[in-house]
């Protein structure tokens, strides 16, 4: 894609990763900052041209075309996401592998992986400031803000549509580790409960089982190992749903420790006098996909922060004392 930008106008020549892309979704990451609603208003009122025509929202680009985009204000990136920020800075040492088509990070506990709900920035957005040269940096899929571990990010349409795919079709692989209240029946191989998302009146959003209206869900289990009051699981989501790990190990009868939605308090409070730990025990540990690219598999592992692996050391040493 190339660019050449004036005084009042800007025009885009579209290359092969923006191939087949619809022009309003083009817009939307290409004009970062700018509101949809203005995007559609300058769609509607012709402001926008490709080959020097009208076009509707709904128009895929085509190799080449030239897209004359008006003067119109894109927030500074500044703005909302401070570059000497400790945390900003710290998601360059977090990177675990980069290319020119995708990174893996280990995203920290306590950071939302996009701004909204009252969150002035995200990591996305972060990662965005760290990267300005990058003009089409995007989420594959999400964790949840107290999630720590393996987050995947494409730097291309193209890469992002590939590797969507592999989600659809369930070729991608990812690995959670969980520290789960009490003993882990090693019988219990596979939970597919149906889940269903609720908005309390607060607005916060809760996950209930429900097998009728819910939708299919499935995670794999094993145990990795067992402690005196707890166990440590592996967790494999099959499906990609809103909390499914942490509602299927409730549903069990083994929440997750630390747990503010799902949990226990008696267990919580048991596992922080033990080893001090204060954030939730789920962690993206590794994943495994095809690169969009060159087609080899890939398998990126995220280490453990301190907290989680002081957490594990004093429950092993726990195990040594009975």
């Amino acid at each position: 894609m190339s660019e050449k930008t004036g005084l009042q106008v800007s025009f885009v020549t579209i290359g092969e990763d923006h191939l087949g892309q619809r022009i309003d979704n083009f817009l939307i990451t290409h004009l970062k900052g700018v509101p949809k609603s203005a995007v559609y208003k300058i769609l509607r009122k012709g402001e926008v041209r490709v080959n020097k025509k009208r076009i509707k929202p709904v128009y895929k680009l085509q190799l080449d075309d030239v897209i004359r985009i008006p003067p119109i204000k894109v927030a500074e990136k500044d703005e909302f996401v401070p570059k000497k920020l400790d945390k900003v800075k710290q998601l360059e040492e977090a990177i675990l592998f980069e290319d020119k088509y995708l990174m893996v990070i280990n995203k920290p506990s306590g950071m939302a992986v996009h701004g909204g709900s009252g969150l002035s920035y995200g990591l996305i957005e972060a990662l965005r400031v760290l990267r300005p040269e990058e003009r089409s940096l995007e989420l594959v899929h999400r964790l949840d803000r107290d999630t720590s571990g393996c987050l995947l990010i494409s730097k291309r349409r193209s890469v992002l549509t590939h590797l969507h795919q592999q989600l659809r079709e369930k070729n991608m692989e990812k690995n959670y580790w969980a520290l789960v209240d009490g003993q882990w029946d090693a019988k219990t191989k596979n939970v597919t409960e149906g889940l269903r998302k609720n908005t309390l009146k607060s607005g916060e959003r809760v996950v209930r089982v429900d097998n009728t209206e819910g939708k299919p869900s499935h995670t794999r289990f094993r145990v990795l190992e067992r402690y005196a009051e707890c166990s440590l699981v592996q967790a494999s989501p099959v499906t990609g749903r809103t909390h499914q790990i942490r509602v299927h190990t409730q549903c069990k009868g083994h929440p997750i420790a630390c747990d503010d939605k799902y949990g226990v308090a008696e267990f919580d409070q048991y596992v922080n006098k033990l080893t001090g730990l204060n954030r939730l025990f789920l962690h993206a540990h590794d994943l495994r996909f095809i690169h969009p690219k060159n087609e080899t598999t890939m398998h990126v592992e995220a280490p453990l922060d301190k907290a989680l692996s002081n957490c594990i050391k004093k429950l092993r040493a726990d195990n040594e004392q009975v």
